[in-house]
């Protein structure tokens, strides 16, 4: 997602006196907006739709996490090694 500098970011006094045509852009570009209070951002505005998106996606990454951590530390079975055993395993 590119973010058009000279769409994307708006004050919160323009989103004040142009709420409805923020939001439309926002739904039709797919593309948050960076609100800003003297300059400086304060906060991101954006479709829900693409918010539950990004959500989902950051809750996948939270649940690789530990299983990266495990590669790094060696804690890991190859695919054959652990397949064999569980084979084994599901004998008894």
């Amino acid at each position: 997602m590119v973010i058009s500098i000279t769409q994307d970011i708006r004050s919160i006094t323009d989103l004040k006196r142009n709420t409805n045509s923020i939001l439309e852009q926002i739904h039709k570009t797919k593309r948050p907006v960076i609100l800003t209070v003297n300059g400086k951002a304060k906060a991101v505005l954006m479709d829900a739709k693409e918010y539950e998106k990004i959500n989902n996606a950051f809750n996948l990454l939270k649940l690789l996490a530990p299983a990266e951590e495990d590669i790094s530390n060696s804690k890991f079975k190859e695919a054959r090694a652990f397949f064999k055993e569980f084979k084994r395993d599901k004998k008894m």
